[in-house]
């Protein structure tokens, strides 16, 4: 068998695999963001925490909640960091520098989980495993929450409520993520990843010496670091590790465990909003997209020219022989347009167009089908756009699902799109102009701006994959890739839920003759020729700088 057919093969078993999901899981989560029931343990999180589960917040309210949650775990992880020395368990590693731990503390709360250290190297089991994978199930389950609130705004009318923050993310970990990530651990382990609390010890001895490696709760945080779109590995390696992913079948499940809850929310949104119709369409966005993103990176990894890639059968640097170019492929562009950032090859060592396409699926806004939650109403603000656009062709008021899209609606759908556009690319125009963040490259010419541009698109869209080749452990990019992970994690969560609380207030206007169809194929692929000429217009002057002058040079 030729790896081109592998590589197909494996994508349609992927897409049969989440197709099955589906319907089951995104009609589950509807039931569980629906119910008026609480289980005994969330009854007694929420007398710990002293919140009550049925009282229902306006959207400044579903907010301060939000931000407060996650204020109070950037504080509580960075501290852990700078007090790890003292801490069991921390393999005799020592407190992490103040400018990094804030970094960290920052990626992890906002889903980002950029690393800019060695897992294996900086991390104890306390701090791996009462912090980190603490922040993977809850800043996930922040995610969907938000999206959930967005999809009450649609469904409910006449009423600014759109649920309880605290019973959304606490049921968010209890009945979904807490699940799925044992039963994905258990599969993990089954296969070969490594589940201990072994300290540092060698493995081997060799010509220049001995290799050493700690063991680690790996498998469950592998779990929850894929489910819960995450990203952040254990080993530095991240999901290219042995020990995190050891076979191609583990490397195929997690790229299906990165993409279910995502794409299965938008059965989630058609249930809540009582039209599966409408959550076909946003599925089919999304699809369309990311089918279309693989192909195009298997063509150019595929057919690059060169007799030393034709012998390979594509373009093997920095990609997994285990894994293969096809596999590798759909990892990457499954990773960026999600909010995973989790990586099984080397992105700086894709060709100069592979690269480009890792970096366009993160600056689409990370919306086929996107992090958990977070892809859902990003896709959803698009929908508003695409549907203000139609408006304006035909000269009628827009609307969505009953509701109309006025001028409110329409500032924060705005300010929601150009929110993480003007980080990426003021940060990355600084970073280009002062001499020392220049020193961290390690490439000059068009690939050297690659590295410092998909940096900030990393950070701001909470993506959390490196290009490589870039030092970031420095105290300039470890401070402005924590503002810019800050940023664009919270403000376009203030958009989405007061976009939530303008719409829940309005009446449903009831579908006439001249109503779009938002079901149908023609919006489909309205939704999508926006999406794409709007990402284009923003960032086609970036990307001709880097990744495009690198693949025309090449």
């Amino acid at each position: 068998m030729g790896p081109v057919l592998a590589g197909v093969l494996q994508l349609l078993a992927l897409i049969g695999a989440l197709a099955l999901a589906y319907v089951p899981l995104g009609t589950y989560m509807a039931r569980v963001y629906s119910s008026d029931r609480h289980w005994r343990v969330e009854r007694w999180i929420y007398q710990g925490i002293g919140a009550d589960p049925d009282t229902e917040m306006r959207w400044p309210a579903y907010m301060r909640g939000v931000l407060a949650f996650s204020a109070a775990g950037v504080l509580f992880l960075y501290l852990l960091q700078r007090l790890q020395g003292v801490l069991p368990g921390s393999l005799g590693f020592s407190a992490t520098d103040p400018d990094q731990a804030f970094n960290t503390a920052v990626s992890f709360v906002t889903n980002t989980n950029w690393q800019s250290y060695y897992g294996e190297q900086a991390m104890g089991h306390v701090v791996q495993t009462v912090g980190l994978a603490v922040q993977n199930f809850v800043s996930a389950a922040v995610g969907i929450a938000v999206a959930v609130a967005l999809v009450r705004g649609f469904a409910r009318a006449r009423t600014g409520e759109l649920g309880n923050f605290w019973a959304d993310m606490v049921r968010g970990v209890t009945r979904i993520l807490l699940p799925g990530a044992f039963i994905a651990a258990v599969v993990l382990v089954a296969c070969g990843a490594i589940q201990n609390f072994s300290g540092i010890h060698e493995v081997g001895q060799f010509l220049g010496g001995s290799q050493q490696w700690n063991g680690g709760a790996v498998a469950s945080q592998e779990a929850i670091k894929e489910l819960g779109t995450n990203g952040g590995g254990y080993f530095n390696a991240n999901s290219a590790h042995p020990f995190e992913n050891p076979t191609p079948f583990t490397n195929l499940f997690e790229i299906f465990l990165l993409l279910v809850i995502p794409f299965a929310l938008t059965r989630t949104f058609g249930v809540m909003v009582g039209s599966v119709k409408q959550g076909y369409a946003i599925l089919a966005t999304m699809a369309t997209i990311w089918v279309g993103f693989v192909a195009l990176m298997m063509w150019t990894e595929f057919a690059h020219h060169g007799p030393a890639l034709q012998l390979a059968g594509g373009a093997m640097e920095g990609k997994e022989v285990r894994f293969g170019v096809g596999s590798s492929s759909i990892f990457a562009v499954s990773t960026t347009l999600t909010s995973t950032g989790a990586v099984d090859s080397f992105h700086s060592s894709f060709t100069g167009l592979g690269g480009g396409i890792t970096m366009l699926g993160m600056m689409l806004g990370e919306i086929a089908p996107g992090g958990t939650g977070s892809g859902l109403y990003g896709m959803l603000i698009m929908a508003i756009i695409a549907v203000f656009i139609a408006g304006l062709m035909v000269g009628r008021t827009p609307e969505y699902l009953g509701k109309k899209i006025g001028t409110r609606e329409i500032k924060l759908a705005a300010c929601y799109i150009l929110i993480t556009p003007a980080l990426v690319l003021v940060f990355a125009a600084v970073a280009m102009a002062l001499p020392t963040p220049a020193h961290s490259m390690t490439n000059g010419g068009a690939h050297g701006f690659s590295e410092i541009l998909y940096a900030y698109t990393s950070a701001a869209n909470n993506n959390g994959s490196a290009f490589a080749g870039l030092n970031a452990d420095t105290q300039w990019f470890n401070t402005t890739l924590g503002l810019a992970m800050v940023l664009g994690r919270f403000l376009p969560m203030v958009f989405v839920l007061a976009l939530a609380g303008s719409l829940a207030e309005q009446k449903t206007v009831p579908e006439t003759a001249g109503t779009l169809r938002t079901e149908k194929p023609l919006f489909t692929g309205l939704l999508v020729g926006a999406i794409l000429i709007i990402t284009g217009l923003t960032y086609f002057p970036a990307l001709a700088l880097g990744p495009l002058a690198e693949g025309l040079a090449s």
